[in-house]
């Protein structure tokens, strides 16, 4: 339980796309929200996406309109779509699990490995 693995990370020119992916384990990923974090280099973690386990999202001004979050509760996956990208995107992003169906102010209950995303001027 718990377990999340993320993927799709990579190099990319700016005003590229690329599509993270997380793969849970365990049987109440639909049952739980899901967030997307990210952090760059000397920067603190930051929150970039969130979904309820009602697919409600919640996104961070920085990428409003730029990234999409979503999830697949049949295939234990929650997504983020990153269009637009910009350099200052580039960053270690984290895929996060809360312990509740809303994201809650103590925050996700566990995490994955993280994976790079650099996008070049």
């Amino acid at each position: 339980q718990g377990q999340l693995v993320e993927s799709g990370g990579g190099l990319v020119q700016a005003g590229g796309s690329l599509r993270l992916s997380c793969a849970a384990s365990g049987s109440i990923f639909s049952s739980r929200a899901m967030g997307w974090y990210r952090q760059a280099p000397g920067k603190q973690r930051e929150l970039v996406a969130t979904i309820t386990s009602f697919h409600n999202t919640n996104y961070a001004d920085s990428v409003r309109g730029r990234f999409t979050i979503s999830r697949d509760n049949a295939k234990n996956t929650v997504y983020l779509q990153m269009n637009s990208l910009k350099p200052e995107d580039t960053a270690v992003y984290y895929c996060a699990r809360y312990n509740s169906a809303l994201p809650t102010r103590d925050g996700p209950g566990y995490w994955g490995q993280g994976t790079q995303v650099t996008v070049s001027s």
